[in-house]
């Protein structure tokens, strides 16, 4: 059962932080551009790649947290992963329902008995997409905003100490490095993303992706 927002707090006080809200972008970076991953498999998208909305109608929303925890087990490369956890943010922005229990399923895996440095990032990365991603749930009033408030709630919790978490048990991580740069600002995403750039290799998907970004 997902823990309730005060009972997650407590048991995170040593590796997390609050924050009062999510930063202020004029193009939130982790769901307005599409990653490049090369042929690694992903969500359903339409045929537009290149459009960071081309999220498909008829997509089974209620498959969307196994759909995604299947995806994020087959295909282990970060880069992939945020492709994926991109993808899934936009499409949890369409249903409150959805949306909470596909952060539910995120959160619940990096506090599993065995988590692993991919679960923290998974879940880090969602909480700080979903933060970036609010103007995605449409006009005002259009869902009940009761059942919003308890995704929100849990949003004050910091994604991004979610990130440093998984680096810290996983290791440097260069594409892990790019993602903590688009959740963070000023001199914090300059360091996360000097360190990206020093560690990609010319011609590979984390250089591509660091020169759309």
């Amino acid at each position: 059962m997902f823990k309730t927002p005060t009972t997650l707090l407590s048991a995170l006080a040593l590796v997390i932080v609050l924050v009062s809200a999510g930063p202020a972008l004029a193009g939130p970076p982790l769901i307005c551009i599409p990653f490049d991953t090369g042929s690694t498999k992903l969500l359903p998208w339409g045929s537009d790649t290149a459009n960071w909305n081309a999220a498909l109608p008829s997509y089974n929303l209620k498959a969307l947290a196994a759909d995604t925890v299947g995806m994020l087990d087959a295909e282990p490369a970060t880069l992939t992963r945020m492709e994926n956890l991109r993808r899934a943010t936009i499409y949890a922005m369409r249903d409150p329902v959805i949306a909470q229990e596909f952060l539910r399923t995120m959160v619940n895996r990096a506090l599993s008995a065995s988590p692993t440095a991919a679960t923290w990032f998974d879940a880090g990365y969602v909480i700080e997409a979903y933060k970036q991603a609010t103007h995605l749930r449409g006009p005002h009033g259009r869902f009940d905003r009761t059942v919003w408030a308890a995704t929100d709630e849990t949003l004050r919790v910091d994604g991004y100490g979610f990130v440093k978490k998984a680096m810290a048990m996983g290791g440097p991580s260069a594409e892990m490095e790019f993602a903590a740069s688009l959740m963070t600002q000023g001199a914090a995403a300059s360091a996360h993303r000097s360190r990206a750039i020093a560690a990609a290799t010319r011609g590979s998907f984390l250089a591509a992706n660091l020169a759309k970004h």
